[in-house]
């Protein structure tokens, strides 16, 4: 099962994440969310255990529990769902510009 764990203390690393999981069961994967310029905690995490049993007690003792000062939640975590490509219908850039629609276009065929 995968669970998802928010509300993460910055300094929580992933080997803190499998540390705390592993009081439950064997943990597949731990991983700490990072901001890809900075390298930072965006303070939050998955772990991955594949006993689904000793997964559903680790969230039901670990949500909204205290963790390194705060109240993390922990639940199964959601497939992600797929996000409209950028550029698509409704954002901004589209439209064909060489017919003479939004700047630019085609100069030659213009009435003045």
């Amino acid at each position: 099962m995968n669970i998802y764990i928010s509300n993460l203390s910055f300094r929580v690393e992933d080997s803190d994440l499998r540390q705390l999981f592993e009081e439950y069961g064997e943990v597949s994967s731990a991983k700490v969310i990072t901001d890809r310029n900075s390298g930072r905690s965006r303070g939050f995490g998955f772990v991955e255990m594949p006993d689904n049993e000793a997964a559903q007690k680790a969230i039901n003792e670990l949500n909204q529990a205290e963790y390194d000062g705060k109240a993390i939640n922990v639940n199964e975590a959601r497939p992600r769902e797929d996000k409209p490509a950028r550029g698509g219908h409704g954002g901004f850039g589209g439209g064909d510009r060489r017919r003479g629609g939004y700047g630019g276009g085609d100069r030659q065929n213009r009435r003045w």
